[in-house]
């Protein structure tokens, strides 16, 4: 037995052991509500979300279409590209209460809005 094998932690094994603190596939994100949309014909589906305002959430967006989409919003300044059947996950907020505007930049006829409610008092 080679001195100070047990004094001196190997990088392998900090790594080893920072892997079982941490849970498989955990992480900030998945604490956040999430709010979905379809892209189906060049339309989004529902056309409106409503969420709390000044909070973070996410929007996952499904593409059934087979051509590539664009999930856009310059208020909420975010742009992804959703390839055809494919899926993408915007975080967005948080937001002060109103009402936002959401886009498709390939396909200017599917529009959508979000609206930032804050809680009744």
């Amino acid at each position: 037995m080679r001195d100070g094998i047990l004094q001196r932690p190997s990088l392998s094994l900090l790594l080893l052991a920072a892997c079982l603190i941490v849970p498989a596939g955990s992480s900030w994100a998945d604490a956040l509500p999430t709010y979905h949309l379809t892209l189906e014909d060049h339309t989004f589906l529902p056309s409106h979300l409503e969420v709390p305002a000044n909070s973070r959430f996410l929007i996952e967006v499904t593409n059934k279409d087979a051509t590539t989409g664009e999930f856009e919003s310059t208020e909420m300044k975010f742009e992804k590209v959703v390839v055809g059947q494919g899926h993408v996950t915007a975080h967005a907020g948080p937001l002060e209460p109103g009402t936002y505007k959401f886009f498709d930049d390939y396909h200017p006829e599917a529009t959508g809005t979000v609206t930032a409610v804050a809680p009744k008092e």
